[in-house]
């Protein structure tokens, strides 16, 4: 029966242009599976500190958690109720069990257009590309604007993210300063001497993890000079755009960008007290088409 089930494959096998040697070709002669390069390269500061904490609390004193950026941790910003009933009827619906598009619902991508969209720089859905999270935002960024052996400019101090996923990708950081006796402004002449041939884009966190400042508008436009001046795109993680005192002003900066084009990254997680709910986006910024096609397409089938 055997020697029948090997003629009959390998006729098939012939029959279809397969060169077959009747047997696998291996010089393996024991089982050796090795971590990845892509996997050592991958750490997450952050959650190596926080995951693996052990650490008995004093009785004699309150704790103040600086841990993860996770508002909902000690219950006192509880998620607004018409959030959760939103949530509730889409489940309840049975609308949404399916296979979405790779870039998220139609409908949805028009509900974050629409909430996002100002004359200034106006968004359709075709602009819009739902993530698992901001996180995936950013990740998807980096790997669709750089390449291994180019590198990226982000903040420090910085969210520590940025570092990991670039390293992962085998592409180089460079760090910028940020300056705390002016409120942590980007040091716009250090960061512009760092440019090379090889620097695929800038990050810009605003407003910042971990310094908590808000870019003036004037501060805002001297980093698009910048970028105008050496041809690079922006990658802008603005996941706290919509919590700031109300002092302070928050100005996306893809409002005052005629000819810089950016990624704008955000999510649910923070304004809307969510982050296990891990919905974020990707907003395409590009009223001078320098993306073009090929880039724009890429995003889209990129996240996969």
């Amino acid at each position: 029966m055997a020697s029948e089930n090997f003629l009959i494959f390998d006729s098939v096998f012939k029959g279809n242009g397969f060169a077959y040697s009747g047997r696998l070709k291996s010089r393996r002669t024991k089982w050796n599976v090795r971590a990845s390069e892509m996997s050592k390269r991958t750490f997450n500061p952050i959650r190596a500190i926080v995951d693996n904490m052990r650490i008995e609390p004093n009785p004699d004193k309150a704790m103040i958690s600086l841990s993860i950026g996770d508002p909902t941790v000690f219950g006192n910003l509880p998620t607004d109720d018409k959030v959760l009933q939103a949530m509730k009827d889409a489940v309840d619906s049975g609308r949404f069990n399916g296979y979405a598009s790779s870039i998220g619902y139609q409908s949805s991508r028009d509900a974050v257009a629409n909430f996002y969209s100002c004359p200034e720089s106006p968004l359709k859905a075709k602009d819009v590309i739902l993530t698992s999270g901001c996180s995936q935002a950013i990740e998807l960024a980096i790997s669709v604007l750089a390449n291994p052996g180019q590198n990226i400019l982000i903040p420090r101090p910085g969210f520590s993210l940025y570092k990991t996923l670039a390293v992962s990708l085998g592409i180089e950081i460079k760090h910028y300063n940020l300056l705390p006796e002016r409120s942590w402004e980007i040091d716009l002449k250090q960061m512009e001497a760092l440019i090379d041939d090889k620097t695929a884009c800038i990050i810009v966190n605003n407003p910042s993890n971990p310094c908590g400042s808000v870019f003036s508008k004037s501060h805002l436009q001297k980093i698009l000079a910048v970028a105008a001046r050496n041809y690079l795109p922006i990658l802008a993680d603005e996941i706290y755009g919509d919590m700031v005192f109300p002092e302070c002003k928050f100005i996306a900066l893809s409002s005052l960008s005629n000819n810089v084009p950016i990624l704008s990254c955000g999510g649910l997680a923070k304004r809307w007290l969510v982050p296990g709910w891990r919905m974020g986006w990707i907003l395409i910024h590009d009223r001078s088409n320098i993306f073009n096609r090929e880039v724009s397409l890429m995003m889209k089938l990129t996240n996969q």
